[in-house]
């Protein structure tokens, strides 16, 4: 008996830029219900979300998680996501509808996010990001 690792292409990598947290927070967040739904402009359910975390990775990891429960528990997809951070607290306004089959149903099955790689990077234009999601 052996066993051997391959490669597998089942993941999706998004690399986010922004020229705050604030920024990378809230299209990290964006990117997330673009990949599970595809773009959605629908308004009228909102939802806070509070966390605190001393780590920018880690909380952003623990944000994005958040949204993926909030989303699949509730089954609201959200279209917009504001976020306001003052480390360690990060505070975010989402906006969104309810889950529609006919309106939704083009995007894929988020299982997790990967701390994997997750490292927020500041350089010269703001704060860069490659985010793996679990798909």
């Amino acid at each position: 008996m052996s066993y051997s690792f391959r490669d597998h292409t089942a993941d999706i990598i998004v690399h986010i830029t922004g020229k705050t947290l604030d920024d990378i927070y809230s299209e990290a967040g964006t990117a997330l219900m673009d990949i599970m739904y595809g773009k959605s402009t629908g308004t009228g359910i909102q939802r806070t979300v509070s966390l605190k975390n001393s780590d920018p990775d880690t909380l952003l990891f623990d944000f994005l998680s958040e949204l993926l429960f909030l989303s699949d528990s509730e089954n609201i997809v959200f279209s917009s996501i504001v976020v306001s951070l003052s480390l360690p607290c990060l505070n975010a306004t989402l906006d969104g509808e309810p889950f529609s089959p006919d309106r939704h149903a083009g995007g894929m099955e988020v299982k997790g996010i990967s701390l994997s790689g997750l490292h927020i990077v500041k350089d010269e234009d703001g704060y860069t990001l490659d985010i793996l999601f679990d798909v």
